[in-house]
C-alpha cells in the first residue's frame, strides 16, 4: 500500500508541476505585456520590466497553486485512468476513498511547498519588485527599514517614521546639506500631505545651522518644495497581498487598536490562512470529476470541466470577498463558504459514484 500511496501521490505532484510549467509562462507573458505600458518612463527599461515580472511571479505562483493542483490531479490521475490503471487498482479491492486519501498525501506536500513560496519568498520578492520599479521610474533612491523610510531628495535626506494611504506622512525629518556637504538645516514636521501637486508640512520645528549659531523656529504650516514622488510611497504603504500572514495579523491588531477599518486586511488574512488547505481540497474535488464522468466523457472533456470548476471557484471566492468588504459580511465566513460549498458538491458526486 505504501508503494501505491507513493504512486498516486507522485502522479498528482507530477501533474501539478506540469500544469504550473504551462500556466506560469502564460501568466508571465500577460504580466510582461501589461508592464510594457510603463517601459520608457524615465529610466524604466525592458530589463527592469523583466526583473519586476520575475520578482512578482512567486505571489502569482502561490495564487495559482489550488487551480493548478486541481488541473494537475486531473492530468496525473487522468493519465492513469486512460491506461486503465485506476480500473486495475479498484479491481484489486482499493476503494475510491483510499485513492482520495493517497492523492491528498501528495497535495499535503504541495501545500508545504506552496506555503514556503507564498509566505516566505513572495512577500520579500514583491516588496523588492515594487521598490525597484518605483526607483527606476522616479530616479530617487530609497531605503526602507523596520524603523522607517529614508529617501534622498537632491542634497537633502528625508526620514519618515510612518506613511499612511493617500500620500499622508507622519513624523518627518529633513536633513539639508550645503554645497560643501555641511549640514545646514534640520526640519521636523508632525504631518505632511500631498495637496494639489505639492507637499504641505504641518507642525514644523526648524533649526538653521551656520558657522556661528543655530537658529530655531516654529511654523504651523509651510509648503515643502520636494521632488519626493507620492507614487514612490506606494511601495511603503502596507498593501494586504504583499504582507506575509504573520505581518497581516500584526497589522489587523494594530488597526483594530487604533479604531481603523481592518476588513480589507482581515479578508486577505483569512484567505491566506485557508489557502494551503485549498490545495488538498482541490484534489478531493478533482476525484469526482474524474470518476463521475469516466463513462460519459473523454479525457479532454474532463480537463475542460476541471478548468471550468477552477475558474468558477476563483470567481465565487472573489465575489464573497467583495461581499465581505461591501456588505459587512464576516471575513472568516465569507472565506469559508466557497470551499465548503465546492467540497459539499464534490462529496455528493463522489458518494453517488460509490
Amino acid at each position: 500500500m505504501k508503494i501505491l500511496d507513493r504512486y498516486l501521490a507522485g502522479a498528482v505532484i507530477i501533474g501539478t508541476l506540469v500544469t504550473l510549467g504551462v500556466l506560469l509562462p502564460l501568466m508571465g507573458f500577460f504580466l510582461l505585456a501589461d508592464e510594457m505600458d510603463e517601459v520608457g518612463e524615465n529610466g524604466y527599461q525592458l530589463a527592469d520590466a523583466l526583473l519586476f515580472v520575475a520578482l512578482i511571479m512567486p505571489r502569482h505562483t502561490y495564487q495559482l497553486f489550488p487551480i493548478a493542483t486541481l488541473i494537475g490531479a486531473l492530468v496525473g490521475l487522468g493519465s492513469l485512468a486512460s491506461r486503465s490503471e485506476l480500473v486495475a487498482i479498484r479491481a484489486a479491492g482499493v476503494s475510491i476513498g483510499y485513492i482520495v486519501y493517497a492523492a491528498i498525501k501528495g497535495g499535503l506536500l504541495l501545500a508545504l511547498v506552496a506555503v514556503a513560496v507564498g509566505e516566505g519568498v513572495a512577500p520579500i520578492a514583491e516588496q523588492k519588485a515594487l521598490q525597484w520599479r518605483s526607483e527606476a521610474q522616479s530616479g530617487q533612491v530609497t531605503l526602507k527599514s523596520e524603523h522607517g523610510f529614508w529617501a534622498r531628495d537632491g542634497r537633502a535626506y528625508i526620514y519618515i517614521q510612518e506613511i499612511l494611504s493617500g500620500a499622508q506622512l507622519r513624523d518627518i525629518h529633513i536633513y539639508e546639506f550645503d554645497e560643501e556637504r555641511h549640514l545646514s538645516r534640520v526640519t521636523r514636521a508632525e504631518h505632511a500631505g500631498y495637496v494639489k501637486g505639492s507637499w504641505i508640512l504641518q507642525g514644523i520645528f526648524r533649526s538653521t545651522i551656520d558657522n556661528e549659531r543655530i537658529k530655531t523656529s516654529h511654523l504651523a504650516q509651510a509648503d515643502w518644495n520636494s521632488l519626493l514622488d507620492p507614487g514612490l510611497l506606494k511601495i511603503i504603504v502596507v498593501e494586504p497581498h504583499v504582507l506575509p500572514i504573520w505581518g497581516l495579523l500584526r497589522y489587523v491588531r494594530y488597526m483594530a487598536a487604533n479604531g481603523q477599518d481592518a476588513r480589507p486586511y482581515e479578508v486577505v488574512f483569512w484567505g491566506k490562512a485557508i489557502h494551503p488547505f485549498l490545495i488538498p481540497a482541490m484534489i478531493f474535488v478533482s476525484i469526482p470529476i474524474l470518476v463521475g464522468s469516466a463513462r460519459t466523457s473523454g479525457f479532454g472533456a474532463r480537463m475542460l470541466l476541471g478548468v471550468v470548476v477552477g475558474i468558477a471557484f476563483y470567481l465565487v471566492s472573489r465575489t464573497f470577498a467583495y461581499f465581505a468588504l461591501l456588505y459587512g459580511m464576516n471575513p472568516l465566513v465569507a472565506t469559508l463558504i466557497p470551499p465548503f460549498a465546492f467540497l459539499a458538491v464534490a462529496f455528493w458526486v463522489l458518494k453517488r459514484a460509490g
